[in-house]
């Protein structure tokens, strides 16, 4: 499901619908942006848990969308009230209309080739820690390279706030399969995003 808010989904407050997941790493990563993004008045979530796995509700949006669907139900799933249907259940989308579409963030300018190349290693640095198959090696040279990274700058990207961008490096950092212990700047980087209201999110 591979819809996108603004090519046939308007951006309507109060229209949106998200179906999260205890537990889920990319759950955690929407649940934290719509903190940071001001958004939780704005799209109504349901989480689904161990004991209620399956939802009704999901169920007939993923049915409304594709005629007779037997497959899983994934999720985060971002549903549109108005239609009944999934717009997507692809969680970069979903992450970023959420902060272009419905929170009106400016989009951010073309890096220069050095800074493109820079942000590519931390989106790498970012899938290896949150792929619980990646090997040990691998993941002890993500995490180097966002120590590297946070020694220059407080967040994960540059400027004097958290952006969605944390959303993704604080649940990867925070994911069981990253290995070994972070160093210093790391450590200070989950502190002080533990002082903010939208990381005291319990996973």
């Amino acid at each position: 499901m591979r819809g996108r808010i603004g090519a046939g989904f308007s951006p309507a407050p109060h229209r949106y619908h998200l179906y999260l997941r205890a537990g889920c790493p990319d759950s955690l990563r929407v649940r934290i942006a719509l903190a940071l993004l001001g958004l939780e008045g704005e799209v109504s979530t349901t989480t689904l848990t161990p004991d209620a796995p399956d939802h009704a509700g999901l169920r007939r949006a993923y049915e409304a969308t594709r005629h007779h669907h037997t497959g899983s139900l994934t999720v985060p799933a971002l549903c549109d009230t108005w239609s009944g249907r999934v717009v997507s259940d692809h969680t970069p989308d979903i992450l970023d209309d959420l902060a272009l579409r419905l929170a009106g963030r400016t989009a951010p300018s073309p890096p220069a080739p050095a800074a493109h190349a820079h942000a590519d290693a931390h989106a790498d640095a970012v899938r290896t820690l949150l792929d619980p198959a990646a090997p040990r090696a691998e993941r002890s040279a993500a995490l180097e390279s966002v120590e590297r990274r946070l020694a220059l700058h407080p967040y994960a990207l540059p400027g004097d706030r958290p952006t969605v961008a944390d959303a993704d490096l604080w649940v990867a950092l925070r994911h069981p399969a990253t290995a070994p212990a972070p160093g210093p700047h790391v450590r200070s980087y989950l502190r002080r995003l533990g002082t903010h209201p939208a990381f005291r999110i319990p996973a």
